[in-house]
């Protein structure tokens, strides 16, 4: 097959590595890669806003929220990168703008302290009880200057009883409060209704939906973005629309299936020596879409 050596179909990183082994290549394509969209851009901008607001006893917060596999996490993660942590050899401890940690799968408050502390390193005993988990967790907190708390997986406190569920929205609540720093909950629409059970709480979020994508122009834009930032020497015309509409009958919409999706295919596509992605090397991939992953296996 010919290849057509101009890269204009490539942003300039990406092409660079068309010069590398196919090996390099490959691991490139499979390495995580920012994509920014317009909801995306507009959730950074509130969290950039929300980190430099000024502290305030009934500081504001908010939720993330969307379906999963549909990128939110990599949002966050990305704005933790903007905001990493600073050495600080003139303090006491590193500087730590930003803490990003996973609830915990059922709503516990002792254990949910036990990863604050070793995010940040703090040494701590397992068996302590949750109020000297507590005390200390907030101390290291306010020595390490944090400006915001970011919590993924909220939705978990769902998982468990009604009294723990309320104790861990307290928690919730007096970290804000006590630290007077936002709080933001990433989850899936569960989340929401979570936040919601406590009306003092629920007052002080407002949320961001990052919802599945539509087969439309946005869509569209957004295939095209993908397809400058994978190094092949062909042009996909992944935006031409039989491929489109197939990609997107392939993915449902989701954020997450889409990358896995064209990651896949184009690490074939270089594999095969055909340069692209098209519904030849789609259809070999051997693909099942979300919606029938999700169902029960018959026989």
């Amino acid at each position: 097959m010919m290849m057509t050596e101009p890269r204009s179909h490539l942003l300039k990183k990406a092409a660079a590595y068309l010069d590398r082994p196919d090996e390099e290549r490959i691991a490139y394509i499979r390495s995580p890669r920012w994509i920014g969209y317009p909801r995306a851009q507009e959730a950074l901008s509130k969290l950039e806003e929300l980190l430099n607001y000024p502290q305030s006893h009934r500081m504001p917060n908010l939720l993330i929220i969307g379906d999963t596999n549909n990128g939110k996490t990599m949002l966050v993660q990305r704005f933790c990168k903007q905001h990493k942590p600073a050495d600080n050899p003139e303090g006491e401890a590193a500087i730590v703008p930003v803490l990003y940690v996973q609830a915990p799968p059922v709503p516990d408050e002792g254990r949910f302290y036990n990863a604050i502390l070793e995010l940040l390193f703090a040494p701590y005993k397992p068996g302590d009880r949750a109020d000297r988990k507590q005390f200390q967790a907030i101390k290291v907190m306010k020595a390490v200057g944090l400006k915001m708390l970011l919590i993924d997986e909220i939705h978990h406190i769902l998982a468990g009883s009604m009294t723990k569920q309320k104790a861990f929205l307290n928690v919730i609540k007096y970290l804000g409060n006590e630290l007077e720093i936002p709080i933001v909950g990433i989850g899936t629409k569960d989340a929401f209704r979570a936040i919601q059970t406590d009306l003092q709480l629920s007052n002080r979020f407002d949320h961001i939906n990052i919802p599945r994508w539509h087969n439309d122009d946005d869509f569209l834009r957004l295939l095209a973005s993908f397809e400058q930032a994978i190094p092949l020497r062909n042009p996909s015309d992944l935006v031409n629309g039989p491929l489109a509409d197939k990609i997107y009958s392939m993915t449902e919409g989701y954020l997450g299936e889409l990358s896995r999706l064209l990651v896949k295919a184009a690490v074939q596509a270089v594999a095969s020596g055909r340069e692209l992605i098209d519904k030849r090397i789609l259809d070999g991939l051997g693909w099942t879409p979300p919606s029938e992953r999700r169902k029960e296996p018959r026989g």
